[in-house]
C-alpha cells in the first residue's frame, strides 16, 4: 500500500513539474526581423572588434570597452557577436564552478530540473525588450551547455543566479558597501557616489571585466560595469545623471523566480531621469529577493535608497544631512520591525561596515574622486583596528568584482581595473564617450587618460603578496579538512604567519590541531581567533563551542 502511495506521489510531482516548466520552455520573445540583422564581427586585432558602429576594445588596463546601439534585439545581437569570447569565458567559469561543487552527474541532473522548476515563471515578469536582448546575446552561447538548459533560457537563468547569490549571502557571496555625498561634504558641492561590489564567484569570474556603453533606440544612453553575457546593471549611470548601485538585503530562500533585481536597476538606468521616475519603475516590478538600490540623481542633487523585497517596499532619504551610507541592511521605516532585517543588523557584518564607512566619510570634509577611491580601498576596521586581510568587516574585503565612483552632474565615472578595487580607477566622461562612438570612428580606448587614478601602492608590498599566498593556501587547507586528507603542520602555521591579524587563520589552524588530537594547541588557536575581530556573531558562537569542546578533550 505504501509503495503504491509513493508511486502515485512521485507521478503527481513529475506531472506537475512537466506542466510547470512546459510554458517556460516554449516561451520566446518576438524576434521578427532577426534574419536581417548583421552579426558578423570584424576582427581588427585580438583586442579590437567592430560590427558597424558597434565596437569592442580592450584598453591597456585590461578592461574591455563595449559600445552597442539599436533596438532591443539589435543590442543583444551586437553584444553577443562582439563579446562572444567573454561570454564563453564566463559560461565556462560559472558552469565549471557548478561542476566543481557538484561532481556527481546525477545530482547535476537533479539541479537542472530544480533550476528549471524554480525559474518556471520568470518569463512572465521580465519585460519583453529585455527578453529580446537576452535572446540576442544567447545566440552566441556555448552549445555544450545546451543540455543544462537551452541557450536563451540559460542566459535568462544566469540573470536570476545573481539574486540567488544574494539570497544565500550566509555563504559569504555578498557584502557590498556604498556612500553618497553632496553640498558641503564634497570639494565642489556636487553629488559624489562610491561603492564596492563585493560579489565573489571565483577568480575566473572576476578576472575579465567590461564597461558597456549602451545607446538604445528606446530610453536614455547609459553605461554599466559588467561582464560577458550580462545585460542587467549592478553599477551604472545614464546620460541624464541617474546612477544605480545595488546592495543585498537579507532574504529568505525564494521559492519562485520573478523579476531579477539587475533588470530592475537596468530599467531605472534606461528609463529614469530623476528620482521620482526611478521610484515608479522599482515600485511596479515584482522582485524575489531583498535589495537596496542606491539611486543618485544629478537633477535632484542627492541620493536615496529604494529598498525592495518580495512583500515590502520602502524609500530612505536622509533629512538635514549631506551624506548617505548603505551596507546590507535596510534603513527605511518600512523595515523597522522586520525580523529578518533586525537579525542581519545583530548577527552579520553589515552594521560594522556601516559604522566604518560612516567614520571614513566623516573624516573627509571635502570629498573628491581621489579620496573616495581611498575610502573604497580601506582595509582596516572601526577606529583603524587591524582586522586582517580578507575580513568581511572591512570596506575593502580584497575580493570585490569592482569599485566605482560617480560624479553624476558632470557625467563622469571612475571604475577599477584588476585586482579587486586596488587596480587603477579608469575615468570616462559619458558625454565625450557617446559623441565619439556616434561618429563611428573610434579606433582605441575612450577613457579620459588625464583623470585616471593610479593603482594602490599596497599592490607592491609584502603584505599583499602574503595575502595572495594566504588565499591559495586557505582554499587548499579547507579542502583538505573537508576531505580529511593529510595536512602538513607547516601549512597550519603558515596561515597564521601570512595573515596574522585575521581570526580565520587561527580558526583553520585550530581545526587542524583539534583533528590531530593536539587539543592544547587547538585551544591556543581558538583563543587567538576570539581575541581578533570575528566576522559574524554565528562565527563567534561557533568558535566558543569549539573552544569548550577542546577543553573537554584535555
Amino acid at each position: 500500500m505504501n509503495k503504491m502511495k509513493n508511486f502515485f506521489t512521485l507521478l503527481v510531482v513529475l506531472l506537475l513539474f512537466s506542466c510547470g516548466i512546459k510554458k517556460s520552455y516554449q516561451d520566446q520573445p518576438d524576434i521578427s526581423g532577426i534574419s536581417s540583422v548583421d552579426t558578423i564581427r570584424t576582427k581588427i586585432s585580438d583586442t579590437h572588434y567592430t560590427l558597424g558602429k558597434n565596437n569592442l576594445f580592450k584598453n591597456k588596463y585590461g578592461v574591455w570597452e563595449l559600445y552597442i546601439e539599436g533596438d532591443a534585439l539589435e543590442l543583444g545581437l551586437a553584444n553577443g557577436a562582439l563579446t562572444q569570447d567573454l561570454i564563453h569565458h564566463q559560461e565556462n567559469a560559472f558552469m565549471g564552478k557548478i561542476n566543481e561543487m557538484i561532481p556527481s552527474e546525477g545530482y547535476r541532473n537533479f539541479l537542472k530540473k530544480l533550476v528549471s522548476w524554480f525559474n518556471r515563471k520568470m518569463y512572465l515578469y521580465v519585460p519583453e525588450a529585455y527578453k529580446q536582448e537576452i535572446y540576442g546575446v544567447s545566440r552566441f552561447g556555448l552549445k555544450k551547455y545546451d543540455e543544462f538548459a537551452p541557450a536563451y533560457l540559460r542566459m535568462l537563468y544566469f540573470h536570476g543566479a545573481h539574486d540567488i547569490g544574494h539570497a544565500l549571502q550566509d555563504l559569504m557571496l555578498v557584502g557590498c558597501t556604498s556612500f553618497a555625498a553632496w553640498d558641503e561634504k564634497t570639494s565642489d558641492g556636487k553629488l559624489l557616489l562610491g561603492r564596492n561590489f563585493d560579489f565573489y564567484a571565483g577568480d575566473e569570474f572576476s578576472n575579465q571585466k567590461m564597461v558597456a556603453f549602451v545607446n538604445p533606440d528606446d530610453g536614455h544612453k547609459f553605461m554599466m560595469y559588467t561582464w560577458g553575457g550580462m545585460i542587467g546593471a549592478v553599477s551604472g549611470m545614464n546620460a541624464e545623471g541617474i546612477t544605480v548601485t545595488i546592495n543585498a538585503g537579507k532574504s529568505k530562500i525564494p521559492m519562485l523566480a520573478k523579476d531579477p533585481i539587475t533588470l530592475v536597476s537596468r530599467e531605472i538606468l534606461q528609463h529614469a531621469s530623476n528620482l521620482e521616475e526611478a521610484i515608479a519603475i522599482a515600485k511596479k516590478r515584482e522582485v524575489f529577493v531583498s535589495e537596496s538600490i542606491m539611486v543618485g540623481s544629478a537633477k535632484d542633487h542627492k541620493a536615496i535608497l529604494i529598498e525592495v523585497s518580495p512583500k515590502n517596499f520602502g524609500i530612505y532619504e536622509v533629512e538635514n544631512s549631506n551624506q548617505l551610507i548603505c551596507s546590507n541592511h535596510f534603513q527605511s521605516s518600512a523595515y523597522h520591525e522586520d525580523k529578518r532585517n533586525k537579525k542581519t543588523i545583530k548577527e552579520s557584518h553589515s552594521q560594522y561596515r556601516f559604522e566604518r564607512m560612516m567614520q571614513l566619510v566623516n573624516e573627509n570634509d571635502q570629498l573628491t574622486p581621489q579620496n573616495a577611491v581611498e575610502i573604497l580601498r580601506n582595509r582596516k576596521g572601526v577606529d583603524d583596528k587591524k582586522i586582517g586581510y580578507g575580513n568581511e568587516k572591512a570596506i575593502n574585503q580584497l575580493l570585490a568584482h569592482h569599485g566605482i565612483v560617480f560624479k553624476p552632474e558632470e557625467k563622469k565615472v571612475w571604475l577599477s581595473a584588476n585586482p579587486y578595487q586596488m587596480g587603477a580607477f579608469i575615468s570616462y566622461d559619458l558625454d565625450h564617450v557617446f559623441t565619439e562612438f556616434e561618429k563611428g570612428n573610434v579606433s582605441g580606448s575612450v577613457m579620459n587618460a588625464e583623470e585616471v587614478i593610479p593603482a594602490s601602492d599596497f599592490l607592491q608590498t609584502r603584505n599583499y603578496k602574503n595575502y595572495e599566498a594566504y588565499r591559495k593556501l586557505r582554499e587548499q587547507f579547507i579542502q583538505a579538512l573537508e576531505d580529511e586528507n593529510p595536512i602538513d603542520t607547516k601549512d597550519a602555521e603558515a596561515l597564521k604567519h601570512l595573515n596574522p591579524y585575521f581570526w580565520q587563520a587561527y580558526y583553520l589552524s585550530g581545526q587542524y590541531y583539534y583533528r590531530e588530537g593536539n587539543y592544547k594547541q587547538a585551544i591556543i588557536d581558538f583563543k587567538q581567533a576570539l581575541v581578533r575581530e570575528v566576522t559574524t556573531l554565528p562565527d563567534k558562537e561557533h568558535l566558543e563551542k569549539l573552544l569548550k569542546k577542546s577543553y573537554r578533550k584535555l
